[in-house]
């Protein structure tokens, strides 16, 4: 049996379309919301079955990736997270660079040999890594209209994973995976799927109009820290939130604050565009947290703590 183990979010989506596109294969699909990357352990293997895991920390997983190791699965695994300890197996193959300017789709692109760039340069925008995927597009010939295309999808589809639970979501990444692979390149998909674009544009523009309008809780010129309303809306637009001022003022690092289902705060941080470094420290300090070095989160903090983050927050970008 195949398993097809990737993030909800454009990153996960589109590593696993290029892979499908290069090798197509009956698979079942797990994947969830952003936030739920402890999704290996929901596997359970038997000798012989394979299984391709994309953009989710083997850190977090290791425990998972050794149990289905050891039940006699064939694992290839890509990812650009804090990966800890990789285990040495002889079923195991690995694809990991934890560089700031990577991302899973990034290296299949390479594993592939560009064959399907499009789709990578799509998961580098909602990535937030721009410059990345300007340099990809510019050698790719894309004229300004098509690159403003691509990196609206990347950043609507990216924006489609963050939320509690699927139902926060306006479509399963699941099933938005599947709408996407059955074309060769992100512009079929914009020409042919009008329906779904259409709705990830609409929800994007609607929630991030709201989001223009709050104020930071805290801010100075080193750190900026916005609490958002507990409302839908709000969950989904959070780590495209961030991104959005992360870019808008490229030398102040931010933290975007949202309620979660357990009565805490759900976090997630983004350091300065100019100083793409700490976000992963700063989180992996607290309970349930972790990343990468330009953009991490916290999925649990108690509110009591906020302060303490703060503090914690500002001390690191201050040296």
């Amino acid at each position: 049996m195949q398993y097809d183990v990737f993030n909800g979010d454009a990153d996960g989506i589109c590593a696993l379309i290029q892979l499908r596109l290069a090798e197509p294969v009956n698979s079942t699909l797990i994947t969830g919301v952003k936030r739920d990357i402890s999704l290996l352990e929901t596997v359970t293997a038997e000798p012989g079955d394979r299984i391709v895991v994309l953009d989710i920390s083997l850190e977090k997983n290791c425990a998972a990736l050794n149990a289905v190791l050891k039940q006699g699965a064939t694992v290839f695994y890509v990812d650009h997270h804090r990966p800890g300890e990789i285990p040495v197996h002889s079923n195991l193959t690995t694809l990991i660079d934890t560089d700031t300017n990577i991302c899973t789709s990034l290296l299949v692109d390479q594993h592939l040999q560009g064959r399907f760039r499009l789709w990578a340069i799509t998961a580098a925008f909602g990535d937030n890594l721009d410059a990345v995927a300007l340099k990809l597009a510019a050698d790719s010939h894309l004229s300004s209209e098509q690159i403003g295309q691509l990196k609206q999808l990347g950043v609507c589809i990216n924006y489609n994973s963050y939320g509690h639970s699927i139902e926060d979501l306006h479509l399963p990444p699941a099933q938005l995976y599947k709408e996407m692979v059955r074309y060769l390149s992100p512009f079929e998909f914009i020409a042919n799927n009008r329906l779904i674009h259409q709705t990830l544009i609409n929800g994007f523009e609607d929630d991030m109009n709201q989001a223009l309008q709050l104020k930071p809780e805290y801010s100075n010129e080193i750190i900026a820290v916005y609490v958002l309303p507990d409302e839908t809306w709000s969950r989904r637009i959070s780590g495209v939130f961030a991104n959005e001022l992360a870019n808008g003022t490229p030398n102040r690092a931010h933290a975007i604050v949202s309620l979660n289902e357990k009565g805490g705060y759900l976090v997630s941080v983004r350091a300065p565009i100019n100083n793409k470094s700490g976000a992963d420290e700063i989180c992996a300090a607290f309970p349930s947290g972790g990343g990468r070095k330009a953009a991490a989160g916290i999925n649990h903090l108690e509110k009591a703590s906020l302060p303490t983050f703060i503090k914690q927050f500002e001390s690191y970008y201050a040296n």
